[in-house]
């Protein structure tokens, strides 16, 4: 989660929502990817699908079982969908997202009984750290 972070003060930096994260199986790092979708004009750019679309090139395969995806916010509904279908095996997550959040504080898009894939959810870790990023980013753009 750590590295998460990192990767989200990197999206900060650049004026993207400070999000980032890091998909790993097997202790090895797969991919990793921080929120672009204002620089990149690409509103799928979230740190998540770049996570899973490097991952993907890297092991040859878009299925990515056995994994698990370290994200500094809760994911939308739209990182949810990709996860499922990437077949990851569990996400871990910084901070919740009253807003938009699709593994549980919003839906619960990830722990759907009508899901084909089932996926472990762990949210809150390292929570302060990733909320203080997106507070401090919210509060410098309404300044």
């Amino acid at each position: 989660m750590r590295r998460a972070l990192t990767l989200a003060d990197k999206a900060g930096d650049s004026g993207e929502v400070p999000v980032g994260a890091i998909l790993v199986r097997d202790r090895q790092v797969l991919g990793e990817g921080w929120n672009q979708p204002v620089g990149t004009h690409d509103p799928t750019a979230h740190a998540e699908i770049l996570a899973l679309r490097a991952a993907a090139r890297a092991v040859g395969n878009y299925r990515l079982m056995g994994s698990t995806l370290y994200v500094t916010l809760e994911p939308c509904s739209m990182c949810a969908g990709a996860m499922l279908h990437a077949r990851i095996s569990r996400v871990v997550f910084g901070a919740y997202d009253p807003r938009t959040g699709a593994a549980g504080s919003v839906f619960d898009t990830l722990q759907s009984p009508h899901n084909l894939h089932g996926l472990e959810v762990k949210g809150g870790v390292l929570a302060d750290l990733a909320a203080e990023r997106l507070k401090a980013f919210f509060l410098a753009r309404r300044r």
